[in-house]
């Protein structure tokens, strides 16, 4: 087992970066992208698929969700996510916090956590930064986040400031309870801060120092694509990105498009996730090199150009239109192959030096319509 997780940086370009983070599970080379699987599966697509076609080197998993649901009794006599859902890749866990946070008739903040009431049968729970790591460590993942209170994008900067001050408060409790337990199933599990301050530029640098300072085995920016105009969260990332430490991986929460994820790619990010290309997927978007494509349009009927293995595009058009399982199964797995590749060609050309040329062209291809 190692001791502690660990970040290469093998080029940069720019702010770009290309590196390798070091986990029991195995390597990740970034830039990467990690296909969001909820409650331990990524919808409509097979471990194996994932594996094989996506190539994802890391999935994440959501404790809420899977505190709820099959609950920390049976992940425990499981052996952990890894072996309940035969993944022997990185695992990433979110804290919850943003789950939680977005039951807001459901739920209330106080300073020894957050008190809800689940989605599912409506019971009532507390989450504390202590049970939150409890729960992590029951799930087993390479990489923990914890616990913080995200507030909306359009928050004031006096509610922003409460919100930031009391996610720090929690980290702190975060990293005890850390310190004071171990890993439950013979392989290291790092802990990632989350920098919060909404889209002010003083409190992100505050949260900024404050993440620094903990000198955490990676970083994590969260309360961004929540509502902020977009040029305002490429600006925050400037700003966090300045002062987080060069050497630690750099973690930016659910982003999001195609474009965003280069533009931050541009500005030093080295990880994203988002429900964006699955969740699109199966409502017939899917995302390609040259544009993006609403496959249930009547222009793909008759176009029998394949979009994945043999599969054309007029056969998805067929599943789509006619709500067929594997119609959903394949529009998950081009987009997800999509994003990463999308996320390995931004790391070839950091590498070669020509990401900022790249990018442009690629920006520009990614906003068609077709």
């Amino acid at each position: 087992m190692i001791d502690r997780l660990t970040f290469d940086l093998n080029a940069t370009c720019g702010d770009a970066r290309a590196g390798v983070i070091h986990t029991d599970h195995g390597d990740i080379q970034t830039p990467i992208f990690m296909p969001v699987g909820t409650a331990g599966t990524v919808k409509a697509v097979h471990q194996q698929e994932l594996k094989e076609e996506v190539k994802a080197q890391i999935i994440l998993g959501n404790t809420y969700h899977l505190y709820l649901r099959p609950g920390c009794d049976i992940l425990r006599q499981a052996g952990g996510l890894h072996r309940f859902n035969a993944w022997n890749r990185p695992l990433l866990t979110d804290s919850g916090g943003f789950q939680v946070f977005s039951l807001a008739e459901n739920r209330k903040i106080k300073e020894e956590g957050c008190t809800f009431r689940s989605h599912i049968d409506g019971s009532k729970h507390l989450f504390t930064p202590e049970n939150v790591m409890d729960i992590q460590r029951t799930i087993g993942a390479d990489i923990m986040m914890a616990f913080d209170e995200c507030c909306p994008g359009e928050s004031d900067h006096r509610y922003a400031k409460k919100a930031m001050e009391l996610t720090h408060r929690w980290l702190d409790r975060c990293i005890t309870r850390f310190n004071e337990t171990d890993p439950l199933y013979g392989h290291h599990q790092a802990l990632f801060p989350i920098v919060q301050g909404c889209q002010y530029a003083d409190l992100r640098r505050i949260s900024a120092e404050y993440i620094a300072s903990k000198d955490p085995e990676g970083c994590a920016i969260g309360g961004l694509a929540v509502g902020e105009p977009t040029e305002k969260m490429y600006e925050m990332i400037e700003v966090v990105n300045a002062i987080l430490p060069k050497d630690r991986p750099r973690y930016l929460m659910g982003v999001g498009t195609t474009q965003n994820l280069l533009e931050a790619i541009e500005r030093g990010v080295d990880m994203f996730d988002c429900v964006m290309p699955t969740r699109n997927g199966r409502n017939g978007l899917l995302f390609t090199a040259e544009g993006t494509i609403n496959i249930k349009n009547k222009k793909w009927e008759t176009c029998f150009e394949p979009i994945y293995k043999d599969y054309t595009l007029a056969y998805l058009h067929h599943l789509i239109k006619a709500e067929e399982i594997l119609g959903l199964q394949i529009c998950s797995i081009v987009n997800l192959k999509f994003y990463l590749w999308l996320v390995g060609e931004a790391r070839r050309h950091i590498i070669d030096g020509d990401y900022s040329q790249w990018k442009a062209g690629m920006v520009e291809k990614l906003g068609r319509r077709l």
